[in-house]
């Protein structure tokens, strides 16, 4: 099923309603990073070229729990809307009523109106069709291009599109073409590296995976919890023993499957957890009962360079260790470092791993680099993204 998008749409002379993804990190009602803002420039840019066409923009931002709370208002990512378009953004004091009404008939060809926090109102994540169909009535089409929304079947994403004509914008589009190719066709030899701390928020990607991947490369906090399942020893490192045995079945579908699995054979430990933590060479696979683990080891990154060299396809989920201390980052630098020098597609998803290679300067070298932590990891599980589904032409 193809996608339906926002050049197969009519805009002129419409009033567009878009759902982007402006939930962006405040410190001090000050925007820290604004990556989502900035990704969604090329959907809304468009939408303005279009004659006639007048652009209303939602969003969520934080948790504000259905209370209309300032401290998650939406009025900074309009003000640095208005500054990235270099042009006149209006702020909308309400989602609905009669206030938003007025705002939406007032606009100009041309003019953007941002709509407050979807968030103010619990209907939104319940999905509440009356909400939806409220908002709804401020345009005469919906576009979506909320990728780190679209696994929530909320009221701003999914509602809305009963009501209008509806269609993807660039970003979700860009999305659906990366991750549907890794997950239906990947090129091969496709290698997965999959890291973050717990196998438990892994478990749908890593069963996913194995059914499409030649290689995978397990990494993180998560990968004790296999060494632990192989008989070895771990120290004090992180460790699940509730998916023990997830660890056990997974590491044997592998094998039944000839899929490769590169696990840590050395690592940089420490004997606490801290940033001032002295860093440990472990030249071993076993780990001493005083330290724990830290990051890959040097044995292991030889190997998984040679991995990654030769892969067609890589997709890579999570850090390879702590990567947020200094002396605990090497292993997730090489691998970002690998990542943006292969020659085959490579695709980065989820927080941490987006996170360290914006950090470390290699995002631009990378053919994806998902705007969606949870909406990612979802995508890499295999199941349907409601706000996405919507848009699919049957």
């Amino acid at each position: 099923m193809g996608l339906k998008t926002v050049k197969d749409i009519d805009l002129n002379d419409k009033r567009v309603l878009i759902r982007v993804d402006f939930n962006v990190p405040l410190k001090d009602g000050v925007i820290t990073d604004d990556t989502r803002i900035q990704a969604a420039l090329p959907t809304i840019k468009y939408i303005l070229k279009q004659k006639g066409a007048r652009l209303i923009v939602m969003s969520h931002c934080g948790r504000p729990e259905g209370e209309k709370n300032p401290k998650f208002s939406l009025k900074p990512a309009a003000d640095r809307l208005a500054e990235l378009l270099d042009n006149e953004v209006i702020m909308a004091k309400d989602v609905i009523g009669p206030d938003v009404e007025k705002a939406v008939s007032e606009l100009k060809a041309g003019q953007v109106l941002v709509l407050e926090n979807t968030r103010f109102y619990k209907e939104e994540t319940e999905n509440d069709m009356e909400f939806a169909k409220k908002i709804a009535k401020l345009g005469d089409v919906f576009i979506n291009d909320a990728f780190g929304s679209a696994h929530r079947a909320h009221a701003s994403t999914e509602g809305v599109s009963h009501f209008l004509p509806s269609a993807a914008g660039f970003l979700i589009e860009k999305e659906c073409l990366f991750f549907d190719g890794i997950l239906k066709n990947p090129k091969k030899p496709f290698v997965a590296i999959i890291g973050g701390a717990k196998v438990s928020s892994k478990i749908g990607v890593l069963e996913s995976l194995l059914e499409r991947a030649d290689c995978l490369i397990i990494g993180g906090g998560m990968a004790y919890t296999f060494l632990y399942a192989q008989g070895h020893t771990i120290g004090k490192s992180l460790f699940e023993e509730d998916y023990l045995d997830t660890a056990k079945k997974l590491l044997k579908k592998a094998a039944e499957k000839g899929v490769e699995i590169i696990l840590p054979e050395d690592h940089v430990g420490a004997v606490d957890f801290s940033e001032n933590a002295d860093a440990v060479k472990i030249d071993n696979i076993d780990i001493p009962a005083d330290m724990l683990g830290m990051d890959v080891g040097d044995k292991t990154l030889v190997k998984i360079k040679e991995r990654i060299a030769s892969a067609a396809s890589i997709v890579w989920n999570g850090p390879m260790g702590v990567f947020e201390f200094k002396a605990f980052a090497k292993g997730t630098l090489e691998v970002a470092k690998w990542v943006s020098e292969c020659k085959g597609t490579t695709v980065v998803g989820g927080g941490d791993s987006v996170a360290a290679v914006n950090k470390f300067g290699f995002a631009d070298k990378i053919d994806h680099v998902s705007t969606g932590g949870g909406a990612s990891l979802e995508f890499l599980e295999g199941k349907v993204l409601p706000g996405i589904e919507a848009l699919r032409i049957n």
